[in-house]
């Protein structure tokens, strides 16, 4: 099992002891064993401010509050904001967990949830929180430019940072489409990093100014949406886009993307 996991700081927020007992098994069998238990949100947060841990897991129905409630807290405190984390829950209401995609979240596990979930979850954390040592230090990613479109500030901060550890180091960021296309008129970038549903101008709107009335028609564009309607998502495809990734964000789309702008360059 994979090693690398061994030496995250973790705290699991679960108030059934025998769910907390299954997950704690699971976590062990891939290797992360550096795990505090919480029954609820508060303690977990009081916990935190104490000795701060690389990651949290949390249910989404806690007695003080919910999953949602608990990450939008973190996110709000400046030495939290950066805590990785990841909702373990069956519940599957889209209006329940869109505001866990938008808070950044590295992961949407269910319960209960397979090896192969977890394992997808913890590289996903380990992007977010950690260098990467394959493609940061490459002098031609430092040279690229990126723009990130996302009117969650929480999100942006979370692409923003798996950015960082890939090498990226020219990063602007808009908080809608209309500001987006502003920038785009003045500044040239090698990527685009957009989510669909945005005040002013949504996602889609974007890609089709950028495809028809942009001197940068050519430019790759990453979509990162939680959108799972079909005929929304067929649209964004034919609009132009470059790729569509879930949100929670697959920084590993990011990497693909970046190796093809360079080698076309």
């Amino acid at each position: 099992m994979p090693a690398h996991f061994g030496n995250l700081s973790t705290f699991l927020v679960e108030p059934s002891s025998a769910q907390a007992r299954a997950i704690l098994d699971e976590l062990k069998s891939v290797g992360l064993d550096l795990v505090r238990v919480f029954a609820d949100g508060h303690s977990a947060l009081a916990a935190m401010r104490e000795a701060r841990p690389e990651l949290v897991l949390s249910a989404y129905y806690l007695p003080d509050m919910t999953g949602a409630e608990l990450v939008a807290r973190m996110r709000k405190e400046p030495e939290l904001a950066d805590i990785a984390f990841i909702l373990i829950s069956s519940e599957t209401r889209p209006q329940a967990l869109e505001p866990i995609r938008q808070q950044g979240a590295c992961g949407i596990l269910p319960k209960p949830f397979s090896r192969a979930q977890l394992l997808t979850a913890l590289e996903t954390t380990l992007e977010f929180l950690r260098r990467d040592e394959e493609l940061a230090g490459d002098a031609e990613l430092e040279e690229l430019t990126v723009l990130i479109v996302d009117d969650s500030a929480s999100a942006r901060r979370f692409i923003h940072r798996v950015l960082e550890n890939l090498g990226i180091r020219k990063i602007l960021e808009a908080v809608d489409g209309r500001a987006a296309a502003a920038i785009l008129a003045e500044t040239m970038v090698d990527l685009v990093i957009t989510d669909y549903n945005m005040p002013e101008m949504d996602g889609k709107a974007l890609i089709e100014h950028i495809r028809t009335q942009s001197w940068q028609s050519s430019v790759p564009i990453l979509m990162v949406t939680s959108e799972s309607d079909s005929g929304r998502l067929a649209a964004i495809e034919k609009a132009g886009v470059s790729g569509i990734c879930d949100k929670p964000f697959e920084p590993g789309v990011v990497k693909a993307l970046l190796r093809g702008i360079l080698a076309n360059r």
